[in-house]
């Protein structure tokens, strides 16, 4: 599902060039839940900005699906994103101004309203917040908020959730229910996801755990039998 061989990332900041990435290869199978972990400017956020085709690699191949990427149009690389890839941010990144249901609408604006409105509202079932959808992220708690941006990143129907700190705003019980959600979105219907986190026992939570240090992928170890996080999904 997801290929990377040999992947750089040079970012030029005046006439210094900061290497992000050193050439790294990875590949994540279809149906695999990983967890990316790394302390503060190891590389593990270009990474994910490059696997979800927010930024271009300096060099080597990164195949989606199938497709390399490189060879794509800015055209053609907003349309992966957009059928391929789900995202879900730490901030939740929500239109304040609008329901839980128009917010899950916003990545099918241009579709037809009456399929965009009854996909918005599987998708908020699909969370278990079908009886939440007229509501407004002010009147939400932070855990539900965080299930409407999950449900958002779903509605489109992407192979691959993409999931940055998914946790890093919200208290331990919630985020044990965030994070269960996740899992079994995972196992029921086996959704790919690869999340970034600093917390050991949310990485515990999946089958597979990267470790990113100076750029490099320092290991990669798989976990025999991941924890089942707590809380209703």
């Amino acid at each position: 599902m997801v290929v990377l061989e040999g992947i750089t990332k040079t970012y030029r900041m005046g006439r210094v060039e900061v290497a992000a990435l050193k050439g790294v290869t990875l590949r994540v199978e279809a149906g695999e839940m990983v967890a990316i972990m790394g302390p503060s400017g190891s590389g593990k956020s270009t990474l994910m900005n490059i696997v979800g085709c927010l930024d271009r690699p300096s060099s080597g191949s990164y195949r989606l699906d199938g497709r390399e990427v490189a060879s794509l149009s800015d055209n053609e690389l907003a349309e992966m994103r957009n059928r391929k890839l789900g995202f879900v941010f730490q901030g939740f990144n929500l239109l304040h101004g609008a329901t839980a249901l128009t917010n899950v609408e916003l990545p099918m604006l241009y579709g037809n309203g009456q399929d965009r409105r009854r996909r918005a509202l599987q998708a908020l079932e699909r969370v278990g917040l079908a009886k939440r959808a007229g509501h407004h992220p002010a009147e939400l708690s932070g855990g539900e908020q965080q299930r409407v941006a999950i449900a958002r990143a779903l509605v489109t129907r992407p192979a691959v959730l993409l999931a940055d700190e998914p946790t890093g705003n919200l208290d331990t019980r919630t985020s044990e229910e965030i994070i269960a959600l996740f899992q079994r979105l995972h196992r029921e219907e086996g959704l790919t996801v690869v999340l970034v986190t600093h917390e050991p026992d949310i990485a515990a939570c999946t089958g597979r755990t990267i470790h990113v240090r100076d750029g490099l992928i320092v290991s990669d170890e798989r976990v025999a039998q991941p924890r089942q996080a707590g809380g209703a999904t």
